[in-house]
């Protein structure tokens, strides 16, 4: 156990007893919602992972330690989000010899997981490459961990506002499998299809948690892609989804926005240009990740 790393109690009691547990990252807190939405989210995404026998671990950091599962007053503070830093795997080691707030991104929670020897993590959308990257090399931090770091993430695939094609290629490059959970077709986040396919269609999350065994069962590195497509019912319309992204892109490069800014400033235009219907959306899709990765974990934990 290294120094930085707080694992609280009960995570660290289901770990030894090799119970199913499920990360969660809290930018999506800190940066993606406003309170207190963002609490009543984090507690209500919490209820769905332990009622489908799981344990949460949300991730953060806070005081100089490297969080794995909150409390109460660690989830408000998180959710409050004054001074907290997005940190992504190159701001670890500045944020916690500041002893500043960190969220922790899709990146570093997955680095926090495999510390903890949590196997699996639910979020909303992976980051990818985003559009234009050919000229501004604007790669997410997110598909080298997948790449490196053996843990599952289950998402509704990428978010929309990136290049879906060059994403799944560069994944490709690196070795990470992309598996559709009872899909053919790569979902874009806030719509079921994005036009691309995945490496492999599994037919239930028992099927995930085989797969996934074998992979690190022979030793190899990193981790896979489980795209979950947001139910039908909350899907949005991928035309005018393109529209909105397109506008909100423009806004983006007019004001100069670069780097990791990229991603809350276009989600929160996304949000304004759809009249608040997207995070709607946002929230649905990450309730219903968080209860596939639970029953994925449960079923990996009786293997």
């Amino acid at each position: 156990m290294n120094e930085y790393l707080c694992i609280t109690e009960e995570v660290k009691a289901a770990l030894e007893a090799k119970r199913p547990v499920v990360a969660l990252e809290s930018t999506i807190l800190s940066h993606g919602m406003p309170y207190p939405e963002n609490l009543e989210f984090s507690h209500k995404v919490e209820e769905i992972i332990r009622a489908e026998g799981a344990i949460p671990a949300t991730t953060a950091i806070i005081g100089g330690k490297l969080r794995v599962g909150l409390t109460a007053e660690e989830l408000e503070i998180m959710c409050r989000a004054e001074n907290v830093a997005k940190v992504s795997r190159r701001d670890v080691a500045i944020c916690l010899a500041t002893g500043q707030t960190g969220a922790t991104t899709v990146a570093t929670t997955m680095m926090l997981a495999e510390m903890a020897g949590i196997r699996f993590f639910a979020t909303g959308g992976i980051g990818g490459v985003h559009r234009g990257a050919e000229t501004t090399m604007d790669i997410s931090a997110d598909l080298q961990e997948l790449a490196n770091t053996p843990v599952a993430v289950i998402c509704a695939g990428a978010k929309s506002l990136l290049d879906i094609g060059l994403t799944l290629e560069y994944l490709e490059t690196m070795g990470v499998p992309v598996i559709g959970l009872r899909t053919d077709d790569f979902p874009a986040f806030y719509c079921r299809k994005s036009g691309f396919g995945v490496d492999y269609n599994a037919p239930d999350e028992e099927t995930v948690a085989k797969v996934m065994k074998a992979k690190w069962d022979l030793g190899l590195k990193g981790g896979s892609v489980i795209a979950n497509p947001i139910p039908k019912e909350y899907e949005l319309d991928y035309d005018e989804m393109e529209a909105v992204i397109n506008k909100a892109l423009k806004a983006a490069q007019e004001e100069g926005i670069h780097g990791k800014a990229t991603t809350p400033f276009l989600l929160a235009h996304i949000k304004e240009f759809t009249d608040g219907v997207s995070l709607a959306s946002n929230l649905q899709l990450a309730y219903h990740n968080a209860k596939e990765a639970a029953k994925i974990a449960v079923a990996y934990s009786k293997m």
